[in-house]
């Protein structure tokens, strides 16, 4: 049989969410570029990010710029010479053939650098203006840069790196933080499909329980438990879950259990429905009759019944969850420390992503929110198909 597109669809979320950053290096929260890098194949007008080494050799580094001088650069690691040179140093040689001193090396076998062309100190020792945004010294005109170690006694080893902020990084881009985008939204996957499960998960157990004993039993549970139904559907849910949370705290724990105690009510109506004509079934009067207990049952016989449909249920039940926990975080009331596409557009919004048109900032987690409720409808269509054979136009 042909799988749906669904199917595909979640088996890439899930690959993405759970393996694919087993083999990507990095914290999704630490900062791996300058703040608002557009994707790298956005705007090939701008400078990309560049992280680069510097060899021991005395060729040094040579790599090619073709754009506008960046606004930052830095040079971080250890150099350790054979033995103390009377004259080394840090050389820049720029494509107009100008040699720029980063750093005197002299005097000393081991150095540890740790420069930043924010720090005016720096920018002064190198003639540069402290108040020019960019760096149009180092980067002059276009062509080939050079970065190497000039001394006169071998370097015995070289752990330097220079990295250039850049206008451009990754496949998403970077945040507000300079965190990458393309990290973020895979761990956001995890919490949209642990929330969006398990909540689904403990409000189908409370609805499946409450239906089948309001179906089957009837009388007064009956009457009880619809009540209790229709008042927590004339709720509003949105508001009653923002105080939840404010009360109860912005754990994830917290919010799969506030968004499961008032997502079952829906399961409820469905599953009583089916436990009224199950009721009715001429084997379930034979087995009242022979004695069987209320318990063995429901057990036996009336969750199996209503198990094709509770599993339908389920899987259209996730994506109501998803958006409701992707509007709590959106709304800043989830914890600051869970990666989530709620809290990522929350924060997008906070730093005016919306206002300076920050795209690559919206359109990950709005995607992927709106791609994984369809695949989960999807899914749960075809669900109701397999319960309900009549629901593909008599086709089955």
């Amino acid at each position: 049989m042909k799988m749906r597109w669904s199917a595909w669809v979640l088996a890439v979320f899930l690959f993405c969410g759970f393996l694919l950053p087993l083999f990507l290096k990095g914290d999704p929260r630490e900062p791996v570029a300058a703040p608002f890098s557009k994707p790298v194949w956005a705007d090939r007008t701008q400078a990309p990010a560049m992280s680069l080494t510097v060899p021991t050799g005395e060729a040094g580094k040579t790599f090619s710029w073709s754009w506008e001088a960046p606004r930052g650069l830095s040079v971080t690691g250890e150099v350790l010479f054979a033995k103390t040179p009377s004259k080394a140093a840090l050389i820049w040689e720029t494509p107009a053939g100008a040699k720029w001193v980063l750093s005197d090396l002299s005097g000393q076998n081991r150095w540890t650098l740790d420069l930043d062309a924010r720090d005016m100190a720096f920018r002064i020792s190198l003639g540069l203006s402290p108040f020019d945004e960019s760096l149009r010294g180092l980067f002059d005109k276009h062509g080939m840069i050079r970065v190497r170690i000039e001394s006169d006694v071998p370097v015995e080893r070289s752990s330097l790196l220079v990295k250039i902020p850049g206008e451009r990084w990754g496949l998403f881009g970077t945040d507000q933080r300079g965190r990458d985008v393309f990290l973020l939204f895979l761990y956001g996957i995890r919490v949209s499909l642990f929330v969006g499960i398990l909540a689904v998960l403990v409000s189908s157990l409370i609805g499946l329980d409450a239906g089948l004993v309001a179906g089957y039993v009837g009388g007064a549970a009956d009457t009880f438990l619809m009540r209790t139904v229709d008042v927590l559907l004339s709720v509003p849910l949105l508001p009653v879950l923002m105080v939840l949370a404010a009360l109860w705290g912005k754990g994830l724990w917290q919010l799969v259990l506030i968004l499961g105690l008032f997502s079952w009510m829906g399961t409820a109506r469905t599953v009583r429905s089916m436990a009224l004509s199950f009721r009715e079934a001429p084997y379930v009067e034979g087995l009242r009759a022979l004695g069987a207990p209320t318990f063995y049952i429901l057990a036996r016989h009336g969750i199996p019944t209503v198990l094709p449909l509770l599993l339908a249920n389920i899987a259209l039940g996730v994506p109501g969850v998803i958006l409701s926990e992707a509007a709590l975080a959106y709304l800043g009331l989830s914890d600051p420390r869970v990666i989530s596409w709620g809290r990522m557009l929350h924060e997008a919004q906070s730093f005016g992503a919306f206002t300076t048109g920050a795209w690559w900032l919206l359109l990950p987690p709005g995607l992927g929110i709106a791609l994984l409720c369809l695949a989960f409808m999807d899914l749960g269509r075809a669900l109701e198909e397999w319960a309900d054979p009549r629901l593909k136009g008599g086709r089955a």
